[in-house]
């Protein structure tokens, strides 16, 4: 297993997250705790420490059970779980949200629930636009204070949201963003629009859910008429992206990459977005399937491949970016001496189209 540091927290995470979701009876999709010991053991025997979950997956029997797990040996893991979501029917508006009373209730629920005292990477799980950002990252740092929280993230939250929360750290000496988790594959990449500059700004991790594009880049649905009877009503029951022309088109591309290669699908799109220096969160329900995923950690993708696979998954930057890659605004823009200057981390020319940087 290789190791990431977690943006400016020089926190060391594995490079691969193993997401916890289905960890639980109280879905369709979930699984027993024996089935999902044996993932973890698996994760873990292979150098795993980078446990994700949530106070809302499987109605918080993940978190119970990710608490079981590292139970024995508590310290070695780096344990991300997140607040701001609940089960309707309870009748409480305070319950959800992403206010301070809404965290100091999930932050301490979780912690019984993971048996522990302190959490690695405490994440607000999407942004609920009525709570002040201020609110947010002072209730984040009081946390921090009272040693309950190492390390803040924000997921699923307006790259406004995310620029003006460094900013009261910068300013107003609040903790700083150590991470964002957001929705990243060939198949979704519009946070490059937004989201990676600003991490790359302000050196902030980001961790990829839906890495696979709820399995539609493991070759799954793209296989042949068996492996698509079922697949496609389990990726409308959880609205992940469609399997429609231009995804089918994508993934395609990935399993003839894969395939001249002489690996599986899913490491061709998991090492893509470690390349692109993000960290893929990979679920799995067998031991076969984790040990496949974490197999694209060492999997290193040629130029060729690179390119062929940013080409396939080109997608509409919008404006400003898609003006801005104009020749006419390059030219003027620097004078017309833009090939003579050094520009490092300068974006792509052809915003968009999936260049490669």
């Amino acid at each position: 297993m290789r190791y990431s540091l977690l943006g400016r927290s020089g926190l060391r995470v594995s490079k691969l997250a193993l997401g916890t979701m289905t960890f639980g009876t109280a879905t369709q999709w979930s699984r027993s705790e024996e089935e999902c010991r044996p993932v973890f053991d698996a994760y873990v025997e292979a150098g795993g420490n980078f446990i994700d979950t949530a106070n809302i997956y499987t109605g918080g029997e993940s978190e119970k059970m990710i608490g079981r797990f590292i139970a024995p040996d508590r310290h070695r893991f780096v344990v991300a779980t997140k607040y701001a979501n609940a089960a309707p029917g309870r009748g409480d508006p305070n319950e959800a949200g992403v206010h301070r009373k809404s965290l100091t209730r999930s932050l301490d629920d979780s912690l019984k629930r993971l048996g522990t005292d302190y959490i690695d990477l405490y994440i607000v799980h999407w942004w609920d636009f009525t709570t002040p950002v201020e609110e947010v990252q002072r209730a984040l740092t009081d946390a921090v204070s009272a040693g309950k929280i190492l390390h803040i993230g924000l997921s699923d939250v307006p790259a406004w949201v995310v620029s003006r929360a460094q900013a009261f750290h910068d300013l107003r000496g609040l903790a700083p963003i150590s991470c964002m988790q957001l929705e990243y594959s060939l198949v979704q990449r519009s946070i490059e629009r937004e989201h990676i500059p600003l991490a790359q700004a302000h050196d902030i991790g980001i961790m990829a859910w839906s890495p696979l594009a709820g399995g539609l880049l493991s070759g799954k649905y793209t296989g042949g008429a068996a492996a698509g009877d079922v697949g496609p009503r389990r990726m409308d029951s959880m609205r992940l992206q469609p399997l429609d022309a231009r995804n089918r088109a994508i993934a395609t591309t990935v399993g003839d990459i894969a395939r001249d290669l002489g690996v599986a699908p899913s490491q061709v799109a998991l090492a893509w977005i470690i390349a692109r220096g993000a960290i893929p969160i990979v679920g799995a329900t067998k031991i076969a399937q984790i040990k496949e995923n974490l197999a694209a950690a060492t999997l290193q993708l040629p130029q060729e491949a690179m390119t062929c696979l940013h080409a396939a998954s080109a997608f509409d930057a919008g404006h400003p970016y898609s003006m801005l890659a104009w020749d006419m605004p390059i030219t003027l823009g620097y004078g017309g001496m833009f090939n003579q200057i050094d520009i490092p981390h300068f974006p792509p020319h052809d915003f968009g189209s999936g260049a490669p940087e």
